[in-house]
């Protein structure tokens, strides 16, 4: 916004100190690679430098197979730190006013303020206030999980899953630096409930499930996140979204206003895309309320077909029984398709058998007949 037109007067607000954020690394791909050199070069090249990049992605299947994917979509991984840090400076060279551990509760306290953007996250107190108008609804996942981190560096994407007597266990890795990767632990209620992890603290979560990983880890340790009380701090996602996201002066941004399951890294892509779709219809727009109208209507249209995507995403995991017993390539292939909108509802192995049927044609020769125009 700032960079569009200097003469803005902007101020971020921020709850908590500098340096302060919840998780490890953040996950984008390549199409928000190319998005942020087009919005802010300077920046842009700034987290290039400080991210990881794969092009690979590797499935270990407990005692049974490890199953390896090249040349995929390019991914990248930076700390969570360093890109606030990276967002912050940027953000201040160009003037806009960054004030830390300064929470906003009430859009009153901005009473001068021409617009209020709200990007305080699911739990957002400014939208809560409104919930009635805005509709807010929020589900919660069946599976539970716990942000990790690893001093293990994933050179790949990495899946790992890990049967035990009481279901599987699996985790997702990504290398965000290059002395840390960020390990995201999933499992059903049954699974968490049996293997005695809903009643035990941090430090007997990390030691149990260290154990259960130690062949995907190699002897690193999982890292958490130093809760004051000790306890795990085991989630359930929860997916949000609203009938609408402005109301007056107000507008949603990022998690406030919706939010994508984890599985399909997409919550800091999105984030960053309400805010370029922002600007613009702010900038396309004479007054407030039509660039407020056009945003909403236009981003929601948008990233429907990412958050169906996720819907998708969460219940091919909900449903890990469906798949896990499949032959180990089959079964990472399926996971490739964890997206689709017909996989719920077709056999899993027909639908492998149809999609590897479908690869081998589209890998034939095509010969095409010439007319000829005396032919007739």
């Amino acid at each position: 916004m700032k960079r569009v037109n200097p003469s803005h007067d902007i101020t971020v607000y921020e709850r908590d100190p500098a340096g302060s954020t919840y998780g490890w690394g953040v996950t984008y791909w390549d199409e928000l690679h190319q998005s942020l050199h087009l919005a802010d070069p300077e920046s842009a090249q700034v987290i290039s430098e400080n991210s990881v990049r794969w092009d690979s992605w590797i499935a270990h299947v407990h005692h049974r197979a490890t199953v390896t994917v090249t040349h995929g979509e390019v991914g990248f991984g930076i700390g969570r730190h360093r890109l606030l840090d990276i967002l912050a400076e940027r953000a201040r060279s160009l003037g806009v006013r960054v004030e830390y551990e300064h929470e906003i509760t009430h859009e009153d306290e901005l009473a001068d303020a021409d617009l209020v953007v709200a990007g305080d996250g699911i739990n957002s107190v400014l939208r809560e206030r409104h919930a009635g108008h805005f509709g807010t609804e929020v589900t919660a996942g069946r599976n539970a999980y716990m942000w990790l981190g690893t001093t293990k560096v994933f050179d790949s994407f990495t899946f790992a899953f890990v049967e035990t007597e009481h279901g599987w266990i699996w985790c997702y890795g990504y290398g965000f630096s290059e002395d840390h990767s960020t390990c995201v632990i999933e499992c059903s209620p049954e699974t968490w409930r049996g293997l005695g992890l809903h009643q035990t603290n941090e430090a007997d979560s990390l030691a149990l499930l260290e154990k259960l990983f130690a062949d995907v880890l190699g002897g690193h340790p999982l890292l958490g996140r130093a809760q004051a009380d000790g306890s795990a701090h085991w989630l359930n996602f929860r997916t949000l979204t609203n009938r609408t996201w402005y109301r007056g002066n107000l507008v949603l941004l990022g998690d406030a206003a919706h939010t994508t399951h984890y599985s399909i890294g997409a919550g800091t892509a999105l984030a960053l895309g309400d805010a370029a779709h922002l600007v613009h219809a702010l900038h396309g727009e004479t007054q407030l309320e039509s660039a407020l109208a056009r945003y909403d209507h236009e981003r929601r249209a948008e990233i429907r077909v990412t958050q169906r995507a996720a819907r998708y995403s969460a219940q091919w995991y909900e449903n890990l029984p469906r798949y896990i017993g499949l032959p180990p390539e089959q079964m990472f292939a399926l996971l490739c398709e964890r997206h689709s909108r017909v996989l719920p509802y077709m056999s899993p192995r027909l639908y492998y058998q149809i999609g590897h049927m479908v690869e081998r044609i589209s890998l034939l020769p095509i010969f095409r007949r010439r007319r000829d125009s005396k032919a007739t």
